[in-house]
């Protein structure tokens, strides 16, 4: 019996059994330690327990049908019989029921029994002895699949219970994330939008640079339609090849920029696009981990998933997780801090190239203003000039004419002295005389041929000087000419070109 019961403590499998824990939340005491022949484990209604009271002041007597004391007496042999007879003993052979060597008696026409009394309590023990040993083992069984099913329920609760606060943790964990991406993906966005912002004003200050390109061009070549003298290479010229040459740095400058500008916002754009994958997966993860947490044992969507239990190949590992997130956003930021950098170098070379541009057009402009000032000055001097030439050449041909009208004036004088001398010299012998009067008459005509001369020689200069002053005049006139050609250039037309000069906000592209 103990030997059974040793071997029933065997029957079940589960490992609740061996926990001390579950015995004192069970309440009772484990069943191999109780010993089935003493007092049955379960008490039912079947099997009552009987009370040891009742029997205390009494021997107590097996029942009829269970082996009795004198069953263990050696029996008391009446005489010996043979083996043929109603009551022949049998002999000794092989019996296939019992599986055991003993007495098999001879069956004849009497009787067919087989097995003593002793036999048939015996078996009758045997026989209640299984039953209390399955009992036992169903009492064992029972109490087993209850604590079984109590611990298992508990740590099917607790494991769910313990899976839910790691979701809800995982899931708190990823909105965390999420609401990190979404800060760095609106950032993104944002410096998208200041890049192409900029992008558009160095488009627009580009676009504009070709207006004082073609304003200065178009002054030099106005320019070059001064005549002859006029055309020097003074401070304006100076002034506006600088400012040729400015533009054409600047425009470089522009070009190369916009190139960096092109090539930041690729970065950006592809760096927005991976924080924006990130943001899309762990929106997806978080979802799933929002349905699962609000998943419990009376869900609809509850189905068997057994190849679920498998780690996939492509699985990540949470460090990595983190690390990527994190890997994601530091390139997302310091991407928008080069962005940032180059959006300020953008602007600093913005307001440098306006301000080079305007004070370039203000160096212009002021040389410009003084050599206008300076040409109207030459020119209003070379007015007075030609007004004072053409005075003196008007007093000189008023004195040519007044020459000339003296010089003829001379010749009545001249006349009648040399006609009185002619007649003079018809006086007869003695009486043509050397006298004082006909010295006097001599003296007349070469006073008279030297005033002729003087007034000659005052009229041959006065026609030179006039000849002078006609060359002067014309020189006069064609300088005053060619002054106000340039006046007109410079002034009408080159200040009038030069009053299209873009602003210094245009030129920075606003």
């Amino acid at each position: 019996m103990i030997k059974s019961i040793a071997e029933d403590q065997h029957v079940c499998v589960c490992p609740c059994v061996d926990s001390p824990d579950m015995h004192a939340t069970a309440g009772r005491a484990h069943p191999a330690v109780v010993d089935p022949s003493s007092k049955p484990p379960v008490p039912n209604d079947f099997r009552p327990v009987e009370d040891d009271k009742t029997n205390a002041g009494f021997f107590f007597r097996p029942p009829c049908y269970l082996p009795q004391p004198q069953d263990a007496l050696p029996v008391q042999e009446k005489g010996d019989m043979g083996p043929i007879g109603p009551w022949a003993t049998g002999r000794v052979d092989w019996g296939p029921l019992s599986g055991l060597t003993g007495t098999r008696p001879v069956v004849d026409k009497y009787s067919i029994a087989r097995y003593s009394e002793g036999d048939w309590r015996a078996h009758n023990k045997e026989i209640l002895d299984i039953s209390d040993t399955e009992k036992h083992k169903a009492n064992l069984i029972d109490w087993n699949g209850r604590q079984c099913l109590e611990q298992t329920q508990a740590d099917v609760d607790k494991n769910q219970e313990d899976n839910t606060k790691r979701l809800q943790q995982r899931q708190t964990e990823i909105h965390r994330w999420k609401c990190e991406l979404e800060r760095a993906i609106a950032a993104a966005s944002e410096e998208i939008g200041f890049m192409e912002e900029q992008r558009r004003r160095l488009k627009q200050a580009s676009s504009v640079l070709t207006l004082p390109e073609s304003i200065a061009g178009e002054c030099l070549e106005r320019r070059t339609g001064r005549m002859d003298s006029e055309l020097v290479r003074d401070e304006v010229e100076d002034e506006l090849i600088k400012e040729l040459a400015l533009c054409s740095e600047i425009r470089d400058i522009f070009s190369r920029t916009l190139k960096d500008i092109e090539i930041q916002l690729e970065e950006d754009k592809t760096a927005k696009q991976r924080l924006e994958v990130d943001w899309s997966d762990k929106t997806v993860s978080h979802d799933i981990d929002s349905i699962n947490v609000a998943l419990n044992n009376r869900s609809t969507t509850l189905l068997f998933k057994p190849g679920a239990v498998c780690f996939p190949d492509e699985q990540s590992t949470t460090d990595f997780w983190e690390h990527f997130t994190r890997e994601t956003l530091m390139e997302g930021e310091a991407t928008r801090k080069r962005s940032v950098t180059l959006r300020g170098t953008l602007d600093a070379i913005l307001n440098n190239a306006a301000r080079d541009l305007r004070t370039q057009a203000d160096k212009v402009e002021l040389a410009l203003a003084k050599r206008i000032a300076c040409t109207e000055e030459v020119t209003s001097k070379l007015e007075n000039e030609l007004k004072q030439v053409l005075q003196r050449l008007a007093d000189v041909e008023d004195l040519i004419r007044d020459l000339r009208a003296a010089i003829r004036r001379m010749d009545n004088p001249m006349k009648k002295a040399q006609t009185r001398l002619d007649s003079r010299l018809l006086r007869p012998r003695v009486e043509n005389c050397r006298d004082a009067p006909h010295f006097g008459l001599i003296e007349e005509v070469k006073s008279i041929a030297e005033n002729i001369a003087a007034l000659q020689a005052q009229l041959n200069q006065a026609e030179l000087s006039q000849t002078n002053l006609m060359k002067a005049r014309s020189t006069l006139e064609r300088e005053i000419m060619m002054k106000r050609k340039t006046l007109e250039i410079d002034r009408d037309r080159t200040k009038r070109i030069r009053s299209y000069y873009p602003s210094a906000a245009a030129l920075q592209g606003h």
